[in-house]
């Protein structure tokens, strides 16, 4: 079975080590793809479990010298405060009981917060049997309100662990730079002399180059002991070389009058300090880029009240069932998604649809966890609960965006994959040419170093996801959802967007406008045999005839027979009555002379009307006109689109004249009418082999294979399941100045994407050449090569400004 699984990997450093990792698992036997990613820190695997299992998986991750913890599809994360504990064998004790609990595959427990965190499978196990668990062996336990993000909390650790270690390096290293710059002023005296003491500046270096430094040693030897090279290898090497070379000088050579030339000391603690530095700022800017993740979840309904034996009990959402009867009051969030059974009420929606007024909801209709209830109180049953709601799709599909890979990026991965050991070549020839050109070992030394420590493949790596996950998340914000990196890079060529009618230029809530008979049946009779005909209908044409019958004749008969002739009409079985409502063609395809109403049905055609005749035993006994109003947003999006450069196109089954007309109103010059279900997908292949990129957009379960075929499909979120699934954006508003947003958006991320790269280029191909010369200091070298991962990172936060 072919399975796709993330792991979260730890322990990387540079684009390199993505690439190793990428790298390592491509190989195994059944891995059909491996994507690593820099930003997001995460392996995403496609592979056969047959043939490969996911502990297989992690050894190769580990043996590659990284950490990798498999990220469980279905499982959810609890935080309980625990009350009773005394110390730390209370702690172990409670972890070992929920260790031996089934479902649950991890467990912490904290005895200075006095919280546990568990990570459990919320089909084997839940939260009161834990808390019954803990209760067991003596302890306290509540769910604490508001649980940890794991991953939030792990990064937050490593900004902390690194801005402690930047702290003690700056202030190890400040009186080296502070001796180096005074002697460069032409300074001289104790202090001077003081300050470039050997003993002094090797006491104060070592700490910096061994115990801070440490990690890049660490990292170092992992990566050259799984026969690759990464960032951490070129650091070690060039502050190493300047730290024993040093030593050397000052120790085990006899001091000249220059000897205070041939002390830098001070270069390879600047160099770690600097990089140092620009981890800790890239951390925090990394950290912003999954804002938008942290907004979707502060969404989330904490509690839920529900009722339990007749009586109202507060519990926490994560506890909530599928059929728990749920009672929400006045100004409450809706905390899952269900169906109302008892009350009346009207709900801000906003957070979903973008639409600022308030919805009316009565029983029967829907309700979407983390909406708002604004005036009154209802009753709903559960039917999505957990990772099953609308939102917690919309958090998974931005996140699984967030990790994926544009095109683009692949020229990135191949450069960095050569990157290092290339860099440590021309460093070794640097070495060798000035010493052999100068014969000064300390020159060439320091020239080489200069090479290794401003070549860092660090940007290369974060240009592409750092962009997507700022896009993608601002993308989310704006009830934009684009399912991966690949969708984000199409959308910017896009130059042709073909839009369904039905429920996407229109508001998809036809009304009855004209009821005309044509023979001798009344308006009345028309009506009803309509209506009777339609009721099984899943047409909005046909629903809303339906419905109009249901409210001039009250209750509609079922028909004896039904049958939907797809793109044309319906028939049914009435009594001993064969009856059909369709277009002219099904009428036609009858036998039916219809010639006498052609200007009946020609006038409403030519009113943006869609005109269907009623057929009696083979008699055409009436016309009924139904018109679906447009969206007020249409003829706008529509004006940005062409002035964007797009070409549009509206599809839809409706006749040519019917079509015709609503595009005027929308503005829309390009019609494609009279296309049946089954022919959208073969349009929207016709316009692509013309040489067009083609956004299709739409909402139904017809539009789905449409969506597929096109280069990207926009499916409206107030569609279907069917619709978005084969979609690769989703606009959630429902609102089409989402699609020139989209694009917009594409474009914008494409641009400093581009940026990115010629930044993460430029620092190395004008770096490496002018350090190579002996024209760059170690230390200015160190200091570009760490902030260029950190302009990287800040030019795609500004994407965050996007209107």
């Amino acid at each position: 079975m072919i399975k796709k699984e993330t792991w979260n990997v730890f322990g990387m450093s540079c684009a390199a080590c993505a690439a190793r990792i990428e790298k390592g698992l491509s190989r195994l036997d059944g891995v059909k793809s491996a994507s690593v990613n820099l930003a997001t820190e995460k392996a995403v695997v496609t592979y056969d479990d047959s043939i490969v299992d996911d502990s297989r998986i992690e050894e190769t991750i580990s043996g590659l010298g990284y950490k990798a913890v498999k990220e469980e599809q279905g499982e959810a994360t609890v935080t309980l405060n625990i009350g009773g504990m005394s110390c730390a064998s209370c702690a172990a004790r409670i972890e070992k009981k929920f260790s031996r609990m089934d479902g649950v595959s991890e467990a912490r427990v904290n005895l200075a917060t006095e919280r546990a965190t568990v990570r459990y499978n919320p089909g084997k196990v839940r939260v009161p049997d834990m808390i019954a668990a803990v209760e067991s062996i003596g302890y306290t336990a509540a769910v604490a309100e508001s649980s940890y993000d794991r991953e939030r909390e792990q990064r937050e650790m490593e900004i902390k662990n690194l801005r402690n270690t930047f702290v003690i390096s700056a202030v190890l290293t400040a009186p080296l730079l502070l001796g180096m710059i005074l002697w460069m002023a032409g300074l001289r005296g104790p202090v001077v002399a003081f300050l470039h003491n050997q003993w002094l500046q090797f006491a104060l270096t070592t700490p910096v180059q061994f115990i801070i430094g440490a990690r890049f040693y660490r990292n170092a030897w992992k990566a050259l002991k799984s026969g690759s090279a990464n960032m951490d290898v070129l650091i070690a090497m060039g502050t190493s070389a300047a730290y024993f070379f040093s030593l050397y000088n000052a120790f085990f050579r006899e001091a000249g009058s220059g000897m205070m030339h041939e002390l830098y000391f001070e270069s390879s603690a600047v160099i770690i300090t600097l990089i140092l530095l620009g981890k800790y700022l890239e951390a925090v800017a990394k950290g912003k880029t999954s804002e938008a993740i942290r907004k979707l979840m502060g969404l989330q309904a904490r509690t839920a009240r529900v009722l339990r034996d007749g009586q109202e009990t507060d519990i926490p959402v994560e506890e909530v069932q599928a059929g728990d009867i749920i009672v929400v009051r006045p100004g409450e969030k809706v905390p899952v998604d269900g169906v109302i059974v008892e009350g009346t009420s009207s709900v801000d929606e906003s957070m979903l649809t973008g639409e600022s007024l308030p919805v009316e909801k009565k029983p029967g209709d829907t309700v979407i966890g983390a909406t708002i209830n604004r005036f009154g109180s209802f009753r709903f049953r559960a039917t999505r609960v957990g990772r099953d709601t609308v939102l917690s799709q919309i958090i998974r599909m931005v996140e699984e965006a967030q990790g994926s890979k544009a095109p683009i990026q692949k020229l990135a991965d191949k450069v960095a994959g050569i990157f290092v050991p290339a860099v440590i070549g021309i460093a070794t020839l640097t070495f060798i040419i000035w010493l052999l050109v100068t014969g000064d070992t300390g020159r060439a030394l320091i020239s080489a170093v200069s090479v290794l420590v401003i070549a860092c493949p660090c940007a290369l790596g974060l240009a592409t996801p750092t962009a997507i996950m700022v896009g993608t998340g601002k993308g989310a914000e704006k009830g934009i959802l684009i399912k991966g990196g690949e969708y984000l890079e199409t959308a910017y060529r896009i130059n042709t967007v073909v839009l369904d009618k039905t429920g996407t230029v229109t508001r998809g809530m036809p009304e009855v406008t004209d009821i005309i008979p044509i023979a001798g049946l009344s308006r009345r009779d028309v009506l009803k045999f309509a209506a009777t005909a339609e009721k099984r209908s899943e047409h909005p044409l046909g629903i809303a005839i339906y419905e109009q019958g249901k409210r001039e004749l009250g209750s509609i008969d079922d028909p004896d027979d039904f049958e939907a002739i797809t793109g044309m009409g319906v028939r049914a079985k009435i009594g001993e009555k064969e009856v059909h409502v369709g277009t002219r063609r099904l009428m036609t395809g009858l036998g039916l002379d219809v010639s006498g109403i052609e200007d009946t049905v020609t006038r409403l055609e030519d009113e943006g009307k869609t005109a269907m005749i009623l057929s009696v035993n083979g008699r055409a006994e009436g016309v009924i006109a139904v018109a679906d109003t447009i969206k007020e947003s249409s003829p706008k999006a529509i004006e940005m689109l062409k002035k964007m450069g797009i070409g549009v196109y509206m599809m839809t089954g409706d006749n040519e004249r019917t079509a015709r007309a609503i595009a005027r109103q929308a503005g829309i010059e390009h019609v494609l009418a009279e296309v049946l279900p089954e022919n959208k997908a073969r349009e929207v292949e016709r316009l692509k082999s013309e040489g067009c990129v083609v956004a299709m957009v739409g909402d139904g379960i017809n539009d789905a294979p449409a969506l597929a075929t096109a280069d990207i499909g926009m499916a409206m979120g107030n569609g279907t399941d069917v619709a978005m699934e084969a979609a690769g954006i989703t606009l959630m508003r429902g609102d089409l100045t989402s699609i020139p947003d989209a694009i917009r958006l594409s474009r914008k991320t494409m641009t400093k994407i581009r940026q990115n790269l010629f930044w993460a280029f430029i620092y190395n191909i004008i770096g490496i050449p002018v350090a190579a010369l002996g024209l760059l200091n170690p230390m200015i070298a160190g200091a570009a090569m760490a902030f260029s991962s950190v302009s990287v990172v800040t030019n795609s936060l500004s994407l965050k400004r996007f209107k």
